[in-house]
């Protein structure tokens, strides 16, 4: 497909099972699905499986494209939320599980981690810490408009809601980061040395969305 193709004739092609069609369809949204899952996941690996899965479950269902319409990112970008948010119950069970396991025994780490890689963790953390102050719901919309760059129409369509839930969730989760960024949400009970130190990476990050346009 060619970047003066419409789109109604790429949605024709998937519809139909061309493999051509859909190896292009892969090729221009695979990072964004990719990165999509990561910012709701936190966890790399689990946002590949996110992503693996997203484009298995397209191609099974492509006949539910519809003939008409513009991008069918929204429509990936759809399918990933639903991925990350297994991905993210799947990982609720194996902690509860390892929670009542026997603790293993330490075994020396030998990893020859990168100074770059361990900097690309703490970022991701700091991420996802941010995230977790939100509502499921809200953290997605909030994904979707900003970091991924949808419009309202298209995270409406993406989630299967209407624009005005879009709205209201994204205005109640950049109200509730707008807090984060100022400090103002409580830390936890019992808060750990250290933990402030947390939180003011995590406004920094939440000022970052802030600064963003929505569309």
């Amino acid at each position: 497909m060619s970047d003066t193709e419409p789109a109604e004739s790429l949605r024709a092609r998937i519809r139909a099972g061309d493999r051509a069609a859909f190896a292009e369809l892969y090729d221009q949204n695979a990072r964004a699905v990719y990165n999509h899952a990561l910012r709701l996941t936190g966890n790399w690996s689990d946002a590949e499986e996110a992503m693996s899965e997203t484009f298995l479950a397209a191609w099974r269902t492509r006949e539910s494209v519809e003939p008409e319409g513009g991008s069918l990112k929204p429509w990936l970008l759809g399918i990933a939320t639903h991925k990350a948010h297994n991905a993210n119950r799947g990982l609720r069970r194996r902690l509860a599980f390892l929670a009542r396991s026997p603790e293993p025994r330490p075994v020396e780490d030998f990893a020859d981690e990168t100074a770059a890689r361990i900097d690309d963790a703490r970022r991701l953390m700091v991420v996802h810490e941010a995230l977790r102050h939100l509502r499921s719901q809200d953290r997605e919309v909030l994904a979707l408009c900003v970091a991924s760059g949808l419009d309202y129409q298209q995270a409406a369509e993406a989630l299967g809601i209407p624009v005005g839930t879009v709205r209201s969730r994204l205005s109640r989760a950049r109200a509730r980061l707008a807090r984060l960024s100022s400090g103002r949400l409580p830390g936890p009970k019992g808060e750990p040395p250290g933990a402030r130190g947390a939180m003011e990476s995590e406004a920094a990050f939440a000022a970052l969305f802030l600064q963003e346009e929505t569309r």
